[in-house]
């Protein structure tokens, strides 16, 4: 494996945080995660390079030496390139990231069968149907194995012993003092290799089919939210149905903006109305609600009604609705109302030119600099 920077692999900086680079972490290992890659042997590099910076930076003794030292003090310690996948916390981002027990981050995946049984697709939610949930008919395109080779991918099903780790599956690499051994990246690890392709499937070992779905999707979802529709991924030889994992996106409202489970709307005042005060309606995500103006409300005050938000998908409590007044004044006066206004200023009297009594000070210091 060729010479790398720890920090430059994972795009942080060097003074970066724990958090910041288990969120680094996650984002790149999910791009370049194997069963999203099939085939690319550059990203399976990637990926290996990935883990092996994450498994040294994520372990603060470790992280001190290589900072210190680089690599050659990580080999020294016995702790430092191997690139497996070895700690159980990243074990754990695997499965917050794709929901475990045989999700992305545990792939269900028969020996010599070519694909994953678990695939993701996005679903594009309106805002409303995310927010009360609702039932979806999708398009999904999934695998099947092909039967003329039977999911292998060679011509009718023959496969040759690989020449590149001699039908171990495994090939033993040295670097410094370490030696380990990693996934054979011609066989991927089945020690066999494909002698002639199938002309069926033009050597992949399965064929696509499509189909169409329906599923339930609960309330309060949000985008970057995972489902996962059991038995609707790809299928194996022997007929099993893996998961099928769907990550929302959410469009976006013209009135309600979402923030978590919190609903935020902006409300139109005018300015007479937010200095004399009283009640208006506005809306909410399930009809209406009256918001008693105080007298003098200024312009970006808000109004919080508890549990009119969005639900909460795991927990079913109710977020809050935030209405914020946005003061709109007029855009154009006739001379009846310029007249009415002048009145209505003079009659405050030295109320209405705070500015005179509030800068009397600075004035006064602006004449004694050039006395």
């Amino acid at each position: 494996m060729s010479e790398f920077d720890y920090y430059e692999i994972l795009e942080v900086s060097r003074d970066c945080n724990g958090a910041e680079l288990k969120k680094s972490y996650r984002k790149l290992a999910m791009k370049f995660h194997p069963d999203r890659n099939q085939g690319d042997q550059e990203a399976e590099e990637k990926f290996k390079q990935i883990n092996e910076a994450y498994e040294a930076l994520s372990n603060e003794e470790k992280r001190n030496t290589y900072d210190r030292y680089g690599k050659e003090g990580l080999n020294r310690q016995g702790g430092g390139g191997g690139g497996g996948f070895g700690g159980s916390d990243m074990r754990d981002i695997f499965n917050s990231m794709f929901g475990g027990g045989g999700g992305f981050g545990q792939p269900q995946r028969n020996p010599g069968q070519k694909y994953s049984q678990d695939f993701e697709q996005e679903l594009k939610l309106q805002f409303h149907e995310a927010v009360f949930g609702c039932e979806k008919k999708i398009d999904i395109n999934y695998k099947i194995p092909c039967d003329d080779c039977k999911g292998t991918g060679a011509k009718d099903a023959k496969l040759k012993t690989c020449d590149y780790c001699d039908g171990q599956g495994q090939v033993v690499m040295r670097q410094g003092p370490m030696t380990f051994a990693q996934t054979c990246p011609k066989c991927k690890g089945e020690g066999k290799t494909i002698a002639h392709k199938c002309r069926s499937c033009s050597g992949k070992g399965f064929k696509n089919k499509d189909a169409t779905i329906n599923i339930n999707i609960p309330a309060g979802v949000d985008s970057g939210n995972r489902l996962r529709a059991q038995g609707h991924g790809n299928q194996d030889k022997y007929g099993q149905r893996g998961d099928l994992y769907l990550t929302f996106h959410v469009e976006e409202d013209e009135n309600f903006v979402r923030n978590g489970n919190d609903i935020y709307i902006e409300v139109p005042v005018f300015f007479t109305q937010a200095i004399l005060g009283g009640a208006i309606t506005i809306p909410s995500l399930e009809g209406e609600l009256e918001l008693m103006l105080k007298a003098g409300t200024k312009d970006k005050a808000q109004f919080v009604f508890n549990g009119e938000g969005v639900t909460d998908v795991h927990g079913g409590a109710k977020g809050r609705l935030v209405a914020q007044i946005q003061m709109t004044l007029p855009k154009k006066l006739n001379d009846q109302q310029k007249e009415l206004l002048d009145k209505l200023q003079e009659s405050f009297g030295v109320e209405s030119k705070p500015h005179q009594s509030s800068l009397e000070s600075a004035f006064g210091r602006v004449k004694e600099w050039f006395n």
